[in-house]
């Protein structure tokens, strides 16, 4: 405690900054890592909301406040003694602090790029090749059924015909879906 006391007031500040940032930082990285998001539930008082993580990067939040004032603090402390200047040291602290939110930031966006979007929306099932799976009556005189590969997934649907009846086994093209999401197909 001796040594702290006796060093100079701004490196003093630079590890009041770095020590609780980065304590913080560290809780939060837990707490991320064991599914426990800290924005969970929470508003922000400006026009942000912190449950979305699919929205907009948001470069005002307490996640990017943290990830600056410990590159500002750990930055400080780091070029304290290879630097004279007071303004360049704090100048440099600064921009090695955005930097990090610029890091986080990049992460964040390349994390985000590797979320898969699963779920089924029968628009997408336009224009994909499928097999009939119980006869598909002609005329529209009755559902039939088809097996359907989309993103990966297969899918049983009800499908129906304007043309002659398809037998099982066929292959057939989804070309429309009518107002009950039943597939409207043609044999291939």
């Amino acid at each position: 405690m001796e040594m702290f006391n006796e060093m100079e007031p701004l490196l003093k500040v630079f590890w009041y900054i770095a020590i609780p940032s980065s304590l913080v930082f560290l809780i939060q990285m837990v707490m991320t890592f064991i599914g426990v998001d800290a924005g969970e539930g929470l508003e922000a008082d400006f026009d942000g909301n912190l449950d979305d993580a699919g929205g907009p990067f948001q470069f005002f939040s307490f996640r990017n406040l943290i990830n600056f004032l410990m590159g500002f603090g750990w930055a400080g402390i780091a070029f304290y003694q290879l630097i004279e200047s007071e303004f360049l040291l704090v100048a440099l602290a600064f921009l090695v602090g955005l930097g990090f939110v610029l890091i986080f930031f990049v992460i964040i966006k390349q994390l985000q790029r590797l979320a898969e979007d699963n779920t089924f929306k029968v628009q997408e099932a336009l224009g994909k090749t499928a097999e009939v799976y119980l006869t598909v009556p002609a005329k529209r005189s009755g559902t039939g059924k088809i097996q359907i590969s989309v993103k990966g997934t297969f899918k049983e649907m009800a499908a129906v015909t304007d043309f002659e009846s398809i037998p099982t086994g066929a292959l057939v093209k989804v070309k429309s879906i009518d107002s009950e999401n039943i597939l409207v197909v043609e044999k291939i």
